[in-house]
């Protein structure tokens, strides 16, 4: 019973662990000196095209804000980079078969027949988070950040949102990102 007790704790935080991370990828041209760009905007016609709701919008368009402004930038009105964004969904299954213990009958991991099988559907999401140089009119960098949406209420939403907006701009500048 002892050694049961670490097993299934480190089964479940491998799973919340594993189900709340933010796989980041990002791009951008090398030619550019990011140390130039002080100023922002929202880029208001990329961030209507997204497919999500105004709620939404005002959630990661708030974070973007919030993760800018903590690396020195400022929200200006003649800008030197424009924000934009854009979402995409998609429903996705995750298939494990658990090979604990042997046999039927009784086992201190399970009980019954020796593979059982678990059915995970959730909904994996993407953002993508572009800076575009406001006088070349030229993306410069993209962010793009895919995992699993928990959105069971508002404060969750929020979080998750936060999250993946943090994890997207830990990258930004390019070079800033913790070595």
């Amino acid at each position: 019973m002892k050694l049961v007790k670490p097993l299934l704790l480190f089964l479940t935080l491998s799973l919340f662990t594993a189900c709340s991370s933010v796989k980041v990828a990002t791009d951008y041209d090398t030619k550019v000196n990011f140390n130039e760009y002080k100023t922002f905007a929202f880029y208001k016609t990329g961030i209507d095209k997204a497919p999500i709701s105004d709620l939404d919008k005002k959630r990661i368009m708030r974070a973007v804000e919030a993760e800018l402004i903590a690396k020195g930038m400022t929200k200006s009105s003649n800008p030197d980079v424009l924000v934009s964004l854009f979402t995409k969904s998609r429903e996705r299954i995750n298939i494990n078969e658990n090979n604990f213990g042997y046999g039927w009958g009784w086992h201190p991991w399970m009980w019954g027949g020796p593979n059982r099988i678990n059915v995970n559907q959730y909904t994996e999401g993407t953002l993508f988070l572009d800076i575009i140089d406001a006088k070349k009119k030229e993306l410069v960098w993209q962010g793009i950040g895919s995992g699993a949406l928990k959105m069971s209420n508002m404060e969750k939403r929020e979080a998750r949102i936060k999250e993946f907006v943090k994890e997207i701009m830990a990258k930004y500048p390019p070079g800033s990102e913790k070595k």
